[in-house]
């Protein structure tokens, strides 16, 4: 059951990202069509592939670390014998998990703070856009769960036939 509801997360995750980039290039390419085809741009492009990008930014960092794309300096667990290596990568995935739910928790403060201002061009709550923050901390957590316990024990990420450390820091 856990899996299959680590699967579906996965899944959603991914194609969550993959709708947000569509729509980004959209929005991009067709502002850059307007403006060299009729002189005329989109008011609202600029701000909503802004937007589009602060999002994909947020819920693409749980899919990069359950990978193993994101920077990481690894040298000291590789150079200590087994049981302090473990003792190493336990403390940093207890340090992650830590500043996963603090970064949620504050986040969601500044969300509150901001929901009475609104952008320039499309007049959306910054909230709305900011609740990229506390949604991608929550889900770099929960992917952080189902990747730590073999991160702790091995030193591996998760493997997937079609997902790699190099194709997830690429997202």
């Amino acid at each position: 059951m856990l899996d299959r509801f680590e699967r579906a997360l996965v899944a959603a995750n991914r194609w969550l990202l993959i709708l947000l980039l569509l729509a980004m290039a959209c929005v991009v390419f067709a502002n850059v069509v307007l403006r060299y085809t009729t002189g005329d741009s989109l008011v609202w492009a600029e701000e909503v592939a802004r937007h589009l990008m602060i999002w994909g930014t947020f819920l693409g960092a749980g899919l990069v670390l359950r990978f193993g794309g994101h920077v990481a300096i690894d040298n000291l667990h590789h150079s200590v014998a087994l049981a302090a290596a473990r003792a190493i990568r336990a403390v940093v995935a207890a340090g992650i998990g830590i500043f996963c739910l603090v970064m949620a928790w504050f986040s969601v403060q500044y969300v509150w703070a901001t929901r009475f201002q609104t952008t320039p061009a499309t007049d959306i709550p910054f909230a709305w856009i900011y609740a990229a923050m506390p949604a991608g901390f929550a889900l770099m957590f929960v992917h952080l769960l189902f990747m730590a316990r073999g991160y702790v024990r091995d030193g591996s990420f998760v493997a997937s036939d079609e997902m790699d450390a190099e194709s997830a820091a690429s997202l």
